[in-house]
């Protein structure tokens, strides 16, 4: 058995099950044919997670986190940043148990995220151009303000929430070959990776990230902890330049490889999940899909495997979703009505 305790243990991730089971749902892994057999020649089933409460997997660390205050810290109030989805995990979280939250939020976040958080009864402070910029900002405001920082990613009660979708998918599908994650600070990564490996060392983890924006692959590469931004990224709910101390040593230790796509990929994937699988999704919940289409995963984890994609979530603005879908429609000379 793979000796991973040290770094972050599995009883975690299953006290992580029985914590959140009162309001987080079980999500459904579901076969794609079209992958399974036009794209992969592979048994390839996706994890929904865009149908978890928020239309995001943040949900799960984001209540498992606010599940372990203490009273004096959530009598503060808790401060997070996030992009959007932590964001509406924590609001959610906020409101079901009766604490104050505050949200920072980036110009880069979309509205569709924006407006769910503060719908959610979130106080929403948008400040810095990028995701990094905002992280920072809620560090100094939680110093001022006295909150409590509830982290999206560099949190063992946040990772161990995230790692439950690992247990779950194995409760559906034992024999797993190989299984897909995207990647931005790591809190998911480092969750499923070590539900799963903590079962059987042999499954074969990928990560995936953006061209423009992959910190976690680069401090891979580089061995320590590294900046990576290059640019704007569709999958905006990966747009995290730095990972975390504590998520990269689990993901440097764990997972096998991490592969980058483009956004031209990203959005392939992104029009090929909703017209071939009726899924909506964000760019991050189709990173797993563009890695598979783009064929950036050695066949031999793939073809003719038990595989699993992980659609992380599904809260996209619908005017990105005109525009992929316009994008892709106009060289055919058709025209969106």
């Amino acid at each position: 058995m793979l000796e991973i305790g040290y770094l972050f243990p599995r009883r975690s991730i299953e006290d992580a099950k029985a914590t959140i089971s009162k309001y987080a749902r079980k999500t459904p892994l579901i076969q794609s044919m079209f992958l399974s057999r036009q794209v992969c020649d592979a048994n390839v089933y996706l994890k929904l997670e865009n149908m978890q409460l928020t239309g995001s997997f943040k949900f799960r660390g984001a209540n498992n986190r606010m599940q372990h205050l203490t009273k004096e810290e959530a009598e503060r109030g808790v401060i997070t940043a996030s992009a959007g989805n932590h964001a509406q995990g924590v609001a959610l979280s906020g409101k079901l148990l009766g604490i104050d939250t505050t949200v920072v939020m980036p110009d880069e976040a979309p509205q569709l995220k924006r407006d769910a958080t503060a719908g959610y009864g979130a106080e929403v402070d948008i400040h810095g151009a990028t995701f990094d910029d905002a992280h920072k900002w809620m560090f100094e405001r939680a110093e001022k303000e006295g909150k409590t920082i509830v982290d999206p990613f560099n949190d063992k009660y946040v990772m161990a929430g995230q790692g439950t979708i690992g247990l779950e998918i194995l409760d559906d599908i034992w024999n797993v070959d190989t299984v897909i994650v995207p990647i931005g600070g790591g809190g998911l990564m480092s969750g499923v990776v070590t539900a799963l490996k903590s079962f059987n060392p042999g499954i074969h983890v990928v990560g995936v990230q953006s061209e423009n924006v992959h910190g976690m692959a680069e401090s891979v590469n580089k061995g320590k902890l590294t900046y990576h931004h290059d640019d704007f990224t569709l999958a905006d709910g990966t747009d995290v330049a730095m990972p975390g101390s504590l998520t990269f040593p689990i993901v440097d230790k764990l997972v096998d490889e991490i592969v980058l796509v483009n956004e031209e990929e990203i959005a392939q994937a992104m029009k090929d999940l909703l017209q071939r699988t009726k899924i909506v999704t964000e760019g991050a919940g189709a990173l797993p899909t563009a890695a598979l289409e783009a064929h950036k995963i050695d066949d031999q984890y793939i073809k003719g495997k038990n595989v699993v994609a992980l659609v992380s979530g599904g809260n996209v603005d619908l005017d990105r979703v005109s525009n992929i879908i316009d994008h892709f429609l106009k060289p055919m000379g058709k025209s969106v009505g």
